[in-house]
């Protein structure tokens, strides 16, 4: 058994390629010829010196011959015997069955030594899975060649077992996983680029695979095409993607807007499974994406399209109604007229009591339910307190700095300082600020007094549940709810 050097082809500018592969001489007949036990690839880790320990390594593995003293096998010489000994164990025939004159001796449990172990359950569930839903004959179909195909597989079943990037689900694929033994692939020898190539021509075939998925889904499941649930978030690129055309600046919903931002959408049925995905640019209006996700699905015109408030648009809903479509959105109202008088109180599987209102609007052909919870309300209004708290102690603090010597008291400092405390408590919506200490306006010492009344946010509907959401302050200022509470 030795290792052999062979060239695979020579491109165009001169430049040779080059792969290794474990051989053994056999003979046959009067001659001798060299038979391929293993294609070890073409970046063969270890080096020509140590080609010998490493294949009289291999023959101890797989004779499973023992030396009376132990060799200093090298740290990488050692890894690599134990994995092209596994290889060349899991290729070799079964083992016949006992039978009646079989030979059989004891074996002792506890003398076992555990040798590179992998995992095989989701693997196997994994693959049992693609293949019910024809996805390798469909990877076939659309070009990938065996090895292109295992690759993509070892990157669909990584997401279903440890989700992460490429070169996370690489490093599955080659210490922890048994993949490669279930498709006869070696990932330890390949190329973590193979990932990367595989991962972009699914992306390019991506319309076909969601196509022929939901298709198989559905006739497995016996599901209808009744239910339509649309959503949008968006993830953040850390660098500056230049050559991405789609990374775009907008608001990010991670909360950064400093970075470029791509859109994701997802189109589910009523079941939780993917009907269609899209990346938009990171600078889309969610509103604008709904018309066309709707007609390259080729949704039927009574399906029920389920939208958040940040798609459920005037223009959307009106768009809806007049295709014939129906739909279950959140409202984008801010205020709410519910009448606690008029509600129905349930209890949920939690103990808790939520109030529901059921009101016909005849004008627009909608059903609208108010729902007021009582112990998201007692959270929000403690959500509201401690922000209208620690916004009314900045003032405060802001307040007695104005009448202490030797403190900044310049106009547009102070005005600074009060913008700073408005965005911290931006969830209180709106308030009023009003400043009548001495306020320097110049280098000199002048007194003066000024005052600025911000718009304030339309509060909840004058009905006992909501009015209990704007309660009075100690110093006799309203305070808002800013529309957060769920009344």
């Amino acid at each position: 058994m030795f290792i052999r050097r062979a060239k695979t082809r020579t491109t165009e500018d001169g430049t040779q390629y080059f792969s290794y592969r474990l051989v053994r001489n056999e003979r046959q007949g009067d001659r001798v010829r060299q038979r391929t036990l293993l294609n070890l690839g073409s970046a063969f880790p270890v080096e020509k010196r140590h080609w010998r320990l490493l294949c009289a390594r291999i023959t101890q593995l797989i004779g499973r011959q023992e030396t009376l003293l132990p060799l200093p096998w090298p740290d990488e010489v050692e890894a690599e015997a134990q994995r092209i000994a596994a290889r060349l164990v899991s290729r070799s025939p079964p083992v016949a069955g006992a039978g009646p004159g079989s030979n059989m001796e004891t074996v002792d449990v506890a003398s076992l030594e555990m040798v590179r172990p992998r995992s095989a359950g989701v693997e196997h569930v994994g693959l049992w899975a693609m293949e019910q839903l024809g996805l390798e004959a469909l990877l076939e179909h659309l070009g990938f060649n065996r090895r292109s195909r295992a690759v993509a597989m070892g990157l669909i079943i990584g997401r279903m077992a440890v989700p992460g990037s490429e070169r996370a689900t690489w490093r599955w694929l080659c210490e922890r996983s048994a993949l490669g033994e279930l498709l006869d692939v070696d990932f330890e020898t390949m190329n973590m680029m193979r990932l990367y190539r595989a991962s972009d021509a699914l992306l390019s075939r991506r319309r076909a695979i969601e196509a022929h998925v939901f298709e198989r889904v559905t006739d497995l499941f016996s599901l209808g095409h009744t239910v339509t649930l649309f959503d949008l978030t968006n993830t953040f690129f850390e660098g500056a993607a230049d050559k991405q055309p789609k990374a775009r600046r907008g608001h990010s919903k991670e909360k950064r807007s400093d970075c470029p931002l791509l859109t994701l959408g997802l189109v589910l049925d009523g079941s939780g499974f993917v009907q269609r995905s899209e990346v938009f640019p990171g600078n889309v209006q969610e509103s604008s994406t709904l018309e066309g996700m709707l007609a390259r699905l080729s949704a039927p015109r009574d399906a029920l399209v389920v939208m958040d408030a940040g798609v459920a648009t005037d223009d959307n809903v009106t768009w809806l109604r007049d295709n014939g479509y129906r739909y279950l959105v959140v409202s984008r109202e801010r205020v709410r007229h519910f009448d606690p008088d008029l509600a129905t109180a349930i209890e949920t599987r939690s103990r808790g009591k939520v109030h529901i209102q059921a009101v016909t609007d005849e004008a627009a052909s909608e059903l609208r339910l108010f729902c007021c919870s009582e112990a998201r309300a007692e959270k929000e209004l403690g959500i509201t307190e401690r922000f209208m708290t620690r916004f009314e102690d900045e003032l405060q603090k802001l307040h007695d700095g104005l009448s202490r010597p030797r403190t900044h008291k310049q106009v547009a400092y102070v005005w600074q300082r009060i913008g700073r405390i408005r965005r911290r408590a931006a969830a209180l919506a709106s308030t009023t600020v009003s400043t009548s200490s001495p306020i320097r306006r110049t280098p000199k010492r002048r007194q003066g007094s000024s005052g600025r009344r911000h718009r304030a946010a339309a509060p909840c509907s004058p009905t006992p549940a909501s009015t209990a959401c704007a309660p009075t302050s100690s110093t006799g200022m309203r305070r808002p709810c800013g529309g957060r509470t769920p009344c």
